[in-house]
């Protein structure tokens, strides 16, 4: 909120326009790859892509926009680049879009909404948030909220996202927005105040605020504004006035104790909501716990979204027993957090209450072997119609391995399968792999990277993807595994139904490179250097599905 000003100020340059250098390259890269995999109303109407899929789309657009612009200098080596750069933005601009339209290839992390409403039509919406980030002053927000005050409009969503009000704009934003509040049933205004001073930026929430106080909104996203305590009591009359809200977006806006605590008290009621998101924030223990009280006072919840808050094992506790009320619940995404093997614990035994789960994210959560133990037997009988696992960063190793593979057994539907930043090892390679290679049918996505696998390991993890028809993308990379164990792997690939597009990156394997042999692993040391003895381990490997 009170961060510096100067992103909205004009760029100038001393000597020409183009090219431009290559941090500014990277930096194009990062601002399309958030606007590729952040909400907004085109993503809402498009779809959302996932991270990673939305930083390769925005390599490849910056790449061959970059290309046509410096073509189009080429032929003009006297001008000061100008217009190099003005068609730099504008194709970057129009391939986005056109990036967004075709939607996501791969299953997407659970940033998009569950919502079971149907779109509006196109001029239903007012979504300013298109064009390059600036400040907005009086006269353009008149301009910009124009159609809003038309006769006979019928406007129901509005998105100021990316536009950054001050207090003139905001005064000449406020009686607008009060003369079509009734009408409005969707506010995207994240991001809204970013450069300005804490004082203003205030003041235009309260002006927001009280503006929209009264309206009936079934979705509100009030993200990336910095909010902390001061923040969100900013918001109280828009806060206390919603009783219908079903989506809610507070991500990225300084959540703490005081400020969860804050909209635990001000809005009236969560029986309705269905998408409830705080990636991010800096809630930690004492916060998660209003935060729990929330998810309790939310039965119909289907998507929540607690990443990267700084919960520990404590909140990790509340807030899993909490979300045993969320019966209908389809995406958990809980990274990125201090859990500790008791919350996961306490996760294992809320698992069997959400009968719907499709998604789950619990990569970096520290669960260990103990917990991911229990939540595996937990998921094996509850969840088998699972699309999505993660479990990266767990320090899971192979002695979790079996209950992990019976766990993978039930899930036939899994269409993702994230295990990375483990300690696998081929030991446990062998066994989640054997789990893989019957049916499977829909799994796109395996990522066993950095799990100090080698050659073996990789070879099982190539063969129970083969023959997968739907298989798109196998991460190996991070690992240990010889040359000849890779060209092995593109063998096995190339001799089932897959081509070796489906292998990825492998700048990060280490081919010459060992597994540390740690103390607590009772391993076969003599199996792991002879790939005959580790085959031979496949042959008493049965992993069965309970009845």
């Amino acid at each position: 909120m009170d961060s510096p000003g100067q992103d909205f100020q004009p760029r100038t340059f001393s000597i020409k326009l183009w090219p431009p250098s290559e941090n500014t390259r990277l930096t194009l890269v990062e601002r399309m790859t958030k606007n590729l995999s952040t909400e907004s109303i085109f993503s809402r109407k498009y779809g959302l892509l996932g991270k990673e899929e939305a930083h390769e789309n925005a390599k490849r657009i910056e790449q061959l926009c970059f290309a046509s612009a410096d073509e189009h200098f080429k032929k003009e080596p006297d001008g000061d680049g100008s217009s190099a750069v003005q068609l730099y933005a504008k194709e970057t601009s129009k391939m986005m879009l056109e990036a967004l339209k075709k939607g996501p290839s791969m299953t997407t992390e659970p940033e998009a909404p569950v919502t079971d409403a149907l779109l509006l039509p196109c001029d239903t919406t007012l979504d300013l948030s298109g064009g390059k980030r600036a400040f907005i002053e009086a006269d353009e927000a008149k301009e910009l909220l124009g159609p809003l005050t038309k006769p006979g409009s019928s406007y129901k969503r509005i998105c100021f996202s990316n536009r950054s009000f001050g207090i003139d704009a905001a005064n000449v934003a406020g009686p607008i927005l009060e003369s079509v509040k009734d009408q409005l049933t969707e506010v995207d205004i994240s991001d809204f105040v970013a450069g300005r001073p804490e004082d203003e930026a205030l003041d235009v929430m309260r002006i927001f605020s009280k503006a929209l106080e009264g309206s009936v909104l079934r979705y509100l996203n009030i993200s990336d504004n910095a909010l902390g305590e001061k923040g969100v009591r900013a918001f109280s009359e828009l806060l206390k006035s919603q009783v219908n809200l079903e989506e809610l977006y507070v991500m990225n806006d300084g959540i703490s104790e005081e400020a969860a605590k804050a909209l635990s008290e001000l809005i009236p009621s969560t029986e309705k909501l269905k998408v409830l998101h705080f990636h991010n924030n800096m809630t930690g223990d004492e916060g998660a716990m209003y935060v729990a009280e929330m998810v309790k006072r939310s039965p119909n919840l289907k998507s929540f979204r607690c990443s990267a808050t700084r919960i520990g094992s404590d909140g990790g506790v509340a807030l899993s027993e909490a979300l045993g009320t969320c019966t209908r619940l389809k995406k958990l995404d809980l990274r990125d957090n201090l859990f500790g093997v008791d919350a996961g614990l306490a996760l294992s035994k809320t698992l069997p209450e959400l009968p719907d789960l499709v998604e789950l994210y619990l990569s970096d959560l520290n669960l260990e072997n103990k917990g991911m133990v229990a939540i595996a037997n937990a998921l094996k009988q509850s969840a088998p119609q699972l699309e999505v696992l993660e479990v990266a960063g767990n320090e899971i190793n192979a002695k979790a391995a079996p209950a992990l593979a019976e766990c993978l057994t039930a899930m036939q539907s899994l269409r993702k399968l994230t295990l990375a930043e483990n300690e696998l090892k081929d030991d446990g390679a062998l066994i989640i792999a054997k789990s893989l290679e019957d049916g499977h049918t829909d799994l796109k996505e395996l990522d066993v990277s950095t799990n100090m696998l080698q050659r073996v390991g990789a070879r099982c993890f190539a063969r129970a993807v083969a023959n997968k028809p739907a298989f798109a993308q196998l991460n190996i990379n991070g690992n240990f595994i010889s040359e000849e164990g890779i060209d092995e792997v593109k063998d096995i690939l190339k001799a089932g139904k897959k081509s070796l597009d489906v292998l990825g990156p492998l700048d990060e394997n280490d081919p010459d490179g060992e597994p540390d042999d740690g103390d607590d692993e009772e391993e076969d040391e003599d199996a792991q250097d002879n790939e005959d003895g580790l085959e031979l381990k496949l042959q008493n490997v049965k992993v069965e599905q309970d009845d």
